[in-house]
């Protein structure tokens, strides 16, 4: 079928709507109607560089979530009319990393950024004059139709707003499994959130359910600083070195159990002063993402060995998408977690520049495209 999508040329130029071939479902894939695709930064790195896919035109998202269309031969856990959301990392239930209760280092991963379809190894998407087409993560949620593997999607109550849903596929878990599980927050401790836009927001409030005394918010931006504050922070500092002094005074010393930085782009040079902020035996969790090319990195090592201190990457937050996303929004749905104050603005397909020039000048917390009835 032919469809519009949000296509990069090449890097540094703004997003393009143009129409893509979209291939049928083959086996152990299906193809959804998107609803709501969630506008992550990690979707500008491809604008950058900082995540190289493996070809151009790229179709950017990896947010998402819709209504099964059509299912693939030898597809069994899905029904037509499902409502879905997207995983950014799939999830094959068989693989070692899986069996071993690490799904989101599941074996498919290593395939997110080529392009290729897991199920065969061809491209799904064509431009009409028969160029591939490399989705993001195998997605490409900045189109409403995408086929993709079963092993990429989780079935959802259909009760759940798309535009609420869409941001469980990879921001609200990344955030609150970077507090929960990455950093296994506990009660009592103390807590620094470094960069509090989207994925930022949801680590906060992970903090806050797992028990945190104090949460220490800490962004440029003023007025995310005063959303912070609405989602539970008891401090906020626009810098981390405004922010050290005051922390050591409430910790009477002890500095921050837990540090979660969340920024929209890992600095090498940055790394020192996050650990700066990190108490004796404490973890720093580096969830935002680096440019890949960037290997240089300001670290005092000596401080590192003699106040055992942890520097811990994660990825997804650690999460198990099958189970985590449904657990995620039965806690939405409970009051428990607040995910509809975090959407700030939606958009229309052909506003995504305009929507990532608001992330990118600090004016969301989390900017949702919704796809209407003249995008299907």
């Amino acid at each position: 079928m032919r469809t519009k999508a949000a296509l990069l040329r090449e890097s540094n130029t703004p997003w393009q709507i143009e129409e893509v071939e979209l291939g049928d479902p083959k086996a152990h894939e299906i193809k959804i109607r998107m609803e709501a695709a969630g506008m992550c930064h990690s979707d500008h790195h491809l604008v950058t560089g900082g995540i190289p896919m493996a070809g151009f035109p790229i179709l950017g998202g990896h947010e998402g979530a819709g209504i099964v269309e059509e299912l693939g031969e030898g597809v069994t856990d899905f029904e037509v009319g499902d409502h879905v959301v997207l995983s950014f990392i799939p999830s094959c239930g068989k693989c070692p990393s899986c069996k071993a209760g690490l799904a989101n280092l599941c074996d498919f991963g290593a395939m997110l950024l080529q392009g290729e379809a897991v199920s065969d190894n061809t491209f799904r998407i064509q431009t009409p004059a028969g160029e591939n087409v490399y989705p993001m993560t195998l997605l490409g949620t900045f189109s409403p139709y995408m086929v993709v593997h079963e092993a990429s999607a989780v079935k959802i109550d259909k009760d759940i707003p798309f535009e609420v849903a869409a941001l469980v596929g990879c921001g609200i878990p990344t955030g609150y499994g970077s507090s929960t599980r990455s950093g296994d927050v506990r009660p009592g401790e103390d807590v620094a959130i470094v960069g509090v836009g989207g994925v930022g927001t949801a680590a906060l409030q992970g903090a806050i359910i797992a028990g945190a005394r104090n949460v220490f918010a800490i962004d440029p931006v003023e007025w995310k600083r005063e959303q912070a504050m609405k989602f539970g922070a008891t401090h906020t500092f626009a810098s981390v070195e405004e922010a050290a002094m005051t922390i050591a005074e409430v910790t009477e010393g002890h500095m921050a159990h837990k540090v979660i930085v969340t920024v929209g782009e890992v600095q090498g040079k940055d790394v020192d002063l996050w650990m700066g902020i990190t108490a004796k035996a404490g973890t720093c969790v580096l969830t935002g993402m680096g440019n890949m090319m960037e290997t240089e990195v300001t670290l005092n090592l000596a401080m590192l060995t003699l106040l055992q201190k942890r520097l811990q990457g994660t990825i997804f937050g650690g999460a198990n998408p099958k189970l985590d996303i449904p657990q995620l929004l039965s806690m939405y749905k409970m009051g428990k977690l607040n995910i509809d104050d975090m959407i700030t603005r939606q958009y229309r397909l052909d506003q995504i520049n305009e929507g990532y020039q608001d992330m990118l000048e600090g004016r969301n917390i989390r900017g949702v495209i919704r796809f209407t009835d003249e995008d299907h």
